[in-house]
């Protein structure tokens, strides 16, 4: 079989759930600039699947020409598991999120890309996504699918404000970011998704974050930037990223389909949710294939179609509310995951906890094994029960012996005898 091409993604089905597998890359004739692509995950079992081309998060910041990224030529045929961990065909049942706006900030979105046509507005220079990870992102959030419905965002009613965050070959900016952030203010956006992060904290920042959240929009903000190339060897010690670590911002975390964070995942005590991060399927700025993508800014996107999702589903919640709905109807975990079709449905009581148990999605992914503890509880109340009651039959029967001996060992109830 003839391998893949450099940066091909394999797509692999299997157990009704879609796991990615970066094979192998064949020595190209000449070195292409290196970029960041998706994670690799193990294969659900070992069915041939399709192949797809990897959607980079940035370009390579030391080359002396740009060169976008380019159109993908194939299509996927089925739903991905990120959309059936989000259980999104029964959540549009409910809301497609019509009627909100979603800022997004980060590469750019093409504006006629499939799918999102008539829905895209953009300012300054987004237009241009050379990287195309902007535009895959705006697919998770309001994306139709266009002729693979099933490949839909959360929120496929909802429109698209593009803002640039980063230069044309996707590296951050606080400047930008800044800018972007009271642009989203400006425009009353309901929801201002930041699909990249800060390493430093930066005072105009938190000025144009708070003006926003007191504008009443849900601010959602990437955890931590994507990690360095595999194999670095250097131990990264935990920080705060910005500016999701602001009050009030909803931080976002990537997950894999088993509830953990990948491998090489930045360390940092700042998140509030993880969302689907890997193994995801968009599309993207040229053509209308699809790629396959995943990272912190994947997730970020996810969550945020929720927020939308939310705020279309219950307009009078405040911001915090909303934030709120998101988290309180997380499945549990360590760090919550998302549910989108939970925080739409679920009836929250007057603390914004739960009124009852929310309704789950239909086969969630990341459920933790928890049957061992469970047997195990199950053994210790029994043996707690028994022993109790052993203790209370051993205090009974001495009760009942003094008491008989008190009578002179008549049964309880008969008369006394005159002699």
């Amino acid at each position: 079989m003839r391998p893949p091409a450099r940066g091909t993604t394999r797509l692999l089905y299997g157990a009704g759930l879609t796991a990615a597998l970066l094979l192998p890359a064949a020595a190209p004739a000449q070195a292409a600039p290196p970029s960041r692509t998706p994670a690799a995950l193990p294969a659900a079992d070992g069915a041939k699947g399709q192949e797809l081309p990897g959607m980079p998060t940035a370009l390579d910041p030391r080359s002396e020409t740009v060169a976008c990224t380019p159109a993908s030529k194939e299509k996927a045929k089925k739903q991905d598991w990120s959309r059936q961990r989000l259980d999104l065909d029964r959540l549009h049942r409910h809301t497609t999120g019509a009627g909100v706006t979603v800022a997004l900030i980060s590469t750019g979105v093409d504006p006629g890309a499939e799918g999102l046509d008539g829905r895209v507005t953009v300012q300054g220079q987004a237009a241009d996504d050379c990287v195309g990870q902007g535009t895959f992102l705006a697919g998770l959030i309001a994306g139709t699918g266009g002729s693979t419905s099933r490949l839909a965002g959360v929120a496929p009613g909802a429109k698209i404000l593009a803002l640039r965050g980063t230069d044309r070959r996707g590296q951050p900016d606080s400047t930008l970011v800044t800018a972007a952030v009271r642009a989203a203010t400006a425009a009353k956006a309901d929801v201002i998704a930041v699909a990249v992060a800060l390493p430093r904290k930066d005072t105009a920042l938190t000025r144009a974050v708070a003006e926003a959240r007191e504008a009443g929009a849900v601010v959602v903000a990437a955890a931590t930037p994507e990690p360095p190339s595999r194999g670095s060897g250097d131990e990264i010690p935990s920080r705060t990223y910005w500016p999701a670590g602001e009050p009030g911002v909803l931080a976002v975390a990537d997950m894999l389909p088993g509830g953990t964070r990948p491998d090489g995942a930045l360390p940092t005590g700042t998140v509030d949710l993880a969302a689907p991060g890997a193994g995801v399927v968009s599309g993207g700025p040229r053509g209308k294939g699809h790629y396959l993508g995943g990272g912190v800014a994947v997730a970020t996107a996810y969550a945020a179609g929720a927020a939308a999702a939310v705020r279309a589903t219950h307009p009078d919640d405040p911001a915090d509310a909303v934030t709120r709905r998101l988290t309180a109807t997380a499945y549990p975990a360590d760090i919550p995951q998302l549910d989108a079709y939970a925080a739409v449905t679920t009836v929250l009581g007057a603390a914004g906890a739960p009124a009852a148990g929310p309704e789950r999605a239909a086969e969630p992914v990341a459920v933790r094994d928890t049957s061992d503890t469970d047997r195990a509880t199950g053994r210790a109340t029994l043996f707690v029960l028994l022993g109790s009651a052993g203790v209370l039959s051993l205090l009974w029967a001495g009760f009942a012996l003094t008491r008989a001996r008190a009578r002179g060992w008549r049964p309880a109830g008969a008369g006394t005898t005159e002699s």
